[in-house]
């Protein structure tokens, strides 16, 4: 046989073998994935994106979400091969090994970290604990025409960019969806290391002090996976130090991001799979419960655990006889704030999944941080009980009076006003934005409305600087997203509405104007990024457009692995002095994939 006969014959060989995987694929779709998105009723199954929308997910994406991710739940009892082939016929690609230890372009040297506190750093969720998101040293609006990209880093086999990067001394650490942290020199973006953790990452890093077992001072990196596993990694070379799981509930969810604060490590948890598992008669609905544990920075170990709501206990039998639990949910999807002058830790909720309504759900709750006892709690939307699919009366783990899924998936941030006064500030996905007084058991001192509110599609986070608070507007499905306000802080009077600007992406599934991505605010402006694959800077005093960057491109990056940019959903930029990183990528339910990092410094004309 001729060479060129033997290659055809393999060529052939192939594509059989890829078109019985795409039967089987489609015959396990259609028994185990159809009855929710094919053709997905809009007022009933928002949650869920339509088998015709899914072809523009990565085959990676779709095949992580079964194996750890949203779909984990309903993917148990499933093979591997099936859960590839399912993957390959929703995307018509086969799923691909990744490499996700970084090799190409290692930092020549790996020398000892200096003290963080000498040079300028964003560490966690904001720039510090008070998750204000504001930054007054390096990048000023006067100083913003003058950014440029200056290196991209492709993270290999990600679809929905979501571990905001953290930088502290000169270094810089992200997370990989797929499984992997990697520390960067924060100047080229030249890789020291890689790490494989259990599981995909999906929120922030925070570096801390770490004393190692021959005595040194060190650092080290705290973060926690998407299956509820806490990390501390050796800031230095990437050794593992010590591992906590967290929750062993198998609806679990890492996605809120650790804070790290004088030595204790707090964790909050949330559990969204539960949500769309309970359409299902046949569920014992509901038994998650949300969370926020202290661990020991030194050691992992649980000092204690904070649950917001109370056990489970048995409410009824479901349509099919199946026992039925209740209260349930309230996960916290964002990261712990710390009021140090009070002793406190700040966390808001999400909704709840079974009846009755704790009184914890869509709420601020103030925490104790010595004892992990409630102190105080504002429940600033009652009733929001829900879960998917509530649209069969025959399902029993409906709630009586299905609520409108507004989670908080925003940090409460703490900020001081220009007369001295502090205020908690946090939006919500109800298009609301409220300011409570940290003096007064959480009182609410002012709301104002932002947008008119979407079930789809998370408000991850507020800023507040220059006497102003600045709330983006986000949502899918029910609202026209997208815009921005600047809000008197004081008052909580409009100073100024900027609309949303002209789409940069191409009319399609996931192409849209929302801005439910986290803002970031420097002195003078704001900086706020979109679906649409833009990354904005609005003037703190007008509103008006200063600067755009359009990620819609591929990316030549500085470690050989390819990438493309997305919509920006979830983290916000990252600024430690005269140099901003933004994370573009979102293939959850709503949005366009991307894979990229992008780093940008100030530059003379």
């Amino acid at each position: 046989m001729t060479l060129n006969a033997r290659l055809t014959a393999l060529l052939l060989l192939c594509l059989l073998v890829f078109n019985a995987n795409a039967q089987e694929g489609e015959a396990q779709y259609n028994a185990r994935c159809a009855s929710c998105h094919e053709n997905p009723d809009p007022e009933t199954n928002t949650h869920a994106p339509a088998r015709s929308d899914m072809v523009r997910f990565t085959t990676n994406s779709i095949y992580a979400a079964m194996i750890n991710g949203l779909m984990s739940v309903q993917a148990t009892g499933i093979s591997d091969p099936d859960m590839r082939a399912i993957a390959s016929f929703l995307t018509g690609a086969e799923v691909e090994d990744l490499a996700l230890e970084v090799t190409a372009n290692m930092c020549e040297s790996n020398p000892p970290m200096g003290n963080p506190a000498l040079s300028v750093a964003w560490n966690g969720w904001g720039p510090d604990v008070r998750n204000a998101r504001y930054v007054d040293a390096g990048i000023t609006a006067d100083t913003i025409p003058g950014l440029r990209l200056k290196w991209a880093y492709g993270l290999p086999g990600e679809g929905q960019a979501r571990g905001q990067a953290a930088v502290m001394a000169g270094r810089l650490f992200v997370g990989n969806g797929a499984g992997a942290l990697y520390s960067l020199d924060a100047e080229s973006g030249c890789t020291y290391w890689t790490y494989l953790p259990r599981s995909g990452i999906r929120s922030a890093v925070s570096i801390a002090p770490y004393r190692y077992e021959d005595g040194r001072d060190g650092y080290a990196a705290y973060f926690v996976d998407a299956q509820a596993n806490a990390y501390a990694v050796n800031a230095q070379n990437g050794e593992v130090l010590w591992v906590r799981k967290i929750d062993d509930h198998p609806t679990i969810r890492g996605t809120g991001a650790v804070t790290v604060h004088k030595g204790r490590v707090y964790v909050p948890m949330s559990a969204v799979g539960e949500e769309s598992t309970s359409a299902n008669p046949d569920y014992a609905c509901c038994t998650f419960r949300g969370s926020v544990s202290s661990l020991d920075a030194q050691t992992g170990d649980l000092i204690w655990k904070y649950y917001t709501v109370p056990e489970p206990m048995p409410r009824g039998v479901s349509s099919t006889g199946v026992q039925l639990f209740g209260p349930a949910g309230v996960g916290i999807w964002s990261a712990p704030t710390v009021d140090d002058d009070r002793g406190l830790l700040y966390v808001a909720t999400g909704n709840a999944y079974a009846d009755p309504d704790p009184g914890t759900s869509d709420a601020v709750i103030a925490i104790d941080m010595a004892t992990g006892e409630g102190v105080w709690v504002n429940q600033l939307m009652p009733l929001d009980v829900w879960i998917m699919g509530c649209n069969d009366e025959a399902n029993a783990n409906c709630p009586e009076d299905v609520g409108p899924d507004f989670d908080f998936s925003a940090s409460p941030l703490l900020t001081t006003t220009p007369s001295g006064r502090e205020l908690l500030v946090v939006p919500q996905k109800s298009g609301m934005a409220f300011a409570l007084d940290p003096n007064n058991q959480g009182e609410l001192v002012w709301q104002y409305r932002a947008g008119p509110g979407s079930p789809v599609g998370g408000v991850w986070g507020a800023a507040a600087g220059d006497g102003k608070a600045y709330v983006a507007v986000g949502g899918y499905i029910f609202t026209e997203g997208g815009g921005i306000h600047g809000i008197d802080l004081e008052t909580g009077q409009r100073d100024w509405f900027t609309p949303p600007q002209d789409l940069l992406c191409s009319q399609g599934p996931g192409c849209s104007a929302t801005q439910s991505a986290a803002v970031t605010a420097v002195p003078g402006a704001v900086f706020s990024g979109s679906a649409d694959g833009g990354m904005r800077a609005y003037d703190a005093e007008t509103g008006d457009v200063l600067w755009v960057f359009n990620a819609n491109r591929s990316f030549d990056t500085v470690n050989g692995v390819e990438a493309n940019g997305g919509s920006f959903d979830g983290p916000g930029p990252v600024i430690a002095g005269n140099m901003m990183y933004i994370l573009s990528g979102n293939a959850g339910f709503v949005g366009r994939p991307g894979n990229v990092l992008l780093a940008f410094s100030i530059e003379e004309d």
